[in-house]
């Protein structure tokens, strides 16, 4: 119990919710999915409970992502979720109400960040701030962005993929695309529908993607079981799918984000880029686990590519560090912070 005010970092992400408390760490990382019943309009359960029932409620239960392509879908619903995890992570009973800083993509709009500021403040934040995902991807990952150095972050989240050039604690030359793992996800389906004459949901998706999913061919082909419902019969099936298969169903997307990639080093001042093509490129993020897409990305790119040690923690962890540096961060959150 953090009772009395700790200020709390939030990594407020389309797939998952990472909390990081000040001086006690990340404490709490959960899907971001909320069950609610219809006809009360009662929320049933948060995170993983919520995930659990994706695909598989009775008519008046709905497993929902009050979230989507990194910015709020359903404010009431994101408000309760924050609500619920600000709750489990400080207690019921605040002493005082905690700052809290909220990571956000760096496309966002204005209207987009008020939203995410007004159910921060709405869920019980003193004050908000907010900082922008590839910042705290390379403060998460151990990098030194204050100093006059170019550093390129490809930072792969659920919804939105944010691609960045930083140096002097901002972001110099930035993009970002809402091709994500959720799209990994949705390319999947298609492709085990089309190839396979095969529905199978988003949870054997994500599967897929986690066990033999890759950006790049392996050496050793590796394969997995996957069950769902023939098309045609309507009766469940169960067949056998190879990692080669999904490098063509990840083609498009993966490609996609290279792209992204690509048109953001083409953009980047000469002396920032040659600072790059030193250091390297770091990519963060859960869809930056993707088998061999740091091989790919180098190949398109000729710099080496690394992917960040804990690559789901570093916006978090970056958020949560940024509590300690608000004063230097202020120009990036000019206009992030909200008063109830």
């Amino acid at each position: 119990m953090f009772g009395f005010g700790s200020d709390i970092g939030i990594d407020l992400g389309t797939a998952s919710v990472l909390v990081f408390v000040k001086g006690k760490g990340i404490v709490l990382q959960e899907p971001s999915v909320v069950a609610i019943d219809k006809n009360t309009d009662r929320i049933l359960a948060v995170g993983r409970e919520a995930r659990r029932m994706l695909g598989r409620t009775p008519g008046n239960i709905v497993a929902t992502r009050p979230l989507k392509d990194g910015v709020i879908s359903d404010y009431d619903v994101t408000e309760k979720m924050l609500k619920y995890f600000i709750n489990r992570t400080v207690g019921n009973r605040w002493i005082f109400k905690p700052k809290i800083i909220v990571c956000v993509p760096s496309g966002v709009t204005e209207v987009e960040k008020r939203a995410v500021i007004d159910a921060t403040n709405e869920a019980g934040a003193k004050i908000t701030y907010l900082i922008e995902e590839p910042i705290a991807a390379a403060i998460g990952s151990g990098l030194d962005i204050a100093q006059p150095n170019g550093h390129m972050i490809v930072d792969i989240g659920g919804g939105t993929s944010d691609i960045a050039v930083i140096s002097l604690g901002g972001i110099v030359v930035n993009d970002s695309t809402k091709t994500a793992g959720d799209k990994f996800d949705e390319a999947i389906i298609r492709y085990m529908r089309k190839k396979h004459n095969i529905m199978i949901g988003e949870r054997t998706a994500e599967s897929m993607k986690i066990n033999i999913g890759g950006a790049y061919k392996r050496e050793e082909e590796i394969s997995m079981n996957v069950r769902g419902r023939n098309l045609v019969s309507g009766l469940p099936v169960n067949i056998e799918v190879g990692s080669n298969e999904m490098v063509e169903a990840l083609e498009e997307s993966v490609s996609n984000i290279s792209d992204v990639v690509h048109s953001v080093l083409e953009r980047t001042p000469p002396e920032l880029a040659a600072d790059i093509a030193d250091q390297g490129i770091i990519m963060t993020g859960g869809g930056a686990l993707l088998w061999g897409f740091d091989k790919l990305i180098a190949q398109r790119t000729g710099i080496p590519v690394r992917v960040a040690e804990d690559a789901v923690s570093c916006v978090a962890k970056g958020t949560g560090n940024a509590l300690d540096s608000l004063h230097l961060l202020e120009n990036q959150m000019k206009g992030g912070r909200g008063r109830r």
